[in-house]
Formats: C-alpha cells, sequence, structure tokens
C-alpha cells in the first residue's frame, strides 16, 4: 500500500512539475539533441554498411541490431524534440560522414575491427552526454519532490 501510495506521489509530483514548468528548449537542450542524434545517424549508417560488409555472421547480426536500435531511438528523440521546436539535421555533420567514408573504403576483417571499434567508442562522447542529461533531469525532478530549488 505504501509503494503504490509513493508511486502515485512521484507520478503527481513528476506530472505537475511537467505541467506547471512547461519548458522551453534552452541552447543546452538543441547542443544534447544535435550530439545524440549525430551518434544515432552514424550508429544507423555503420550499422547498414555493416550487414553488407561484415565479413562474419556476428558483425553483420550485430549491424541490423545496431540499425533497428537506433532508428527507434532516432525516431523517439525527433518526436519528443519536435514537439518542444528543436529541429536537427538529417544528415551526418563532417565528423561522421568521414568516419562514415572511412568504413566504406574497408572490407574483409579491417572493415570488421574498424566498425566494432567505432560502434563501442565512436558514440561514447554521446552516450557521456546522454547520461549527464538524464541525471541532470532526475537532480532537478528530487530537487521538486523535496521542495528544493531546481538546479539549473
Amino acid at each position: 500500500m505504501k509503494i503504490a501510495i509513493a508511486t502515485t506521489l512521484v507520478t503527481l509530483a513528476f506530472g505537475a512539475a511537467a505541467v506547471s514548468a512547461a519548458p522551453m528548449a534552452t541552447p543546452a537542450d538543441r547542443a544534447f539533441v544535435a550530439k545524440v542524434s549525430q551518434g544515432d545517424m552514424f550508429e544507423v549508417a555503420a550499422g547498414k554498411l555493416a550487414e553488407t560488409k561484415g565479413s562474419t555472421q556476428d558483425v553483420r547480426d550485430f549491424g541490423t541490431t545496431e540499425v533497428h536500435d537506433h532508428m527507434l531511438v532516432g525516431a523517439k528523440l525527433k518526436r519528443i524534440s519536435t514537439s518542444e521546436g528543436v529541429m536537427f539535421s538529417a544528415t551526418p555533420n563532417a565528423e561522421f560522414a568521414g568516419k562514415l567514408a572511412h568504413l566504406n573504403g574497408l572490407s574483409g576483417t579491417a572493415f570488421d575491427a574498424a566498425y566494432l571499434t567505432e560502434s563501442t567508442n565512436g558514440g561514447s562522447a554521446a552516450y557521456r552526454a546522454f547520461g549527464t542529461e538524464t541525471h541532470r533531469i532526475v537532480q532537478r525532478h528530487i530537487g521538486a519532490i523535496k521542495g528544493a530549488p531546481l538546479p539549473q
């Protein structure tokens, strides 16, 4: 019973904070969306390359998984950001376009190694940005629940 009441209170608090604040996208929000969207576009494009250029079934399957997962994330990001008036490029920036061109020029095990390295390290900046932003949002909600001033 206490859990149900606590859950209801948290839901109401989050809902009330979201409704009362009606946040507009800040420059930090826009930068976050731009960084994450670029990472997602890269993962989709690189995954599509891996589906055809991977020299092993494992690499091709990993590419398929990356395409699927990042297309879902990208669609959600686009839906949410568009509702907040934040638009982002539909094409990779110069950095990611260069990485894709490099991957496209490789074949065999050289492609596999470069693709797997990029897929596990290449998105780390976007993942760090996502983690940092998520932490900030959680801290704001905790502050709202406790009645403390919201950190900026």
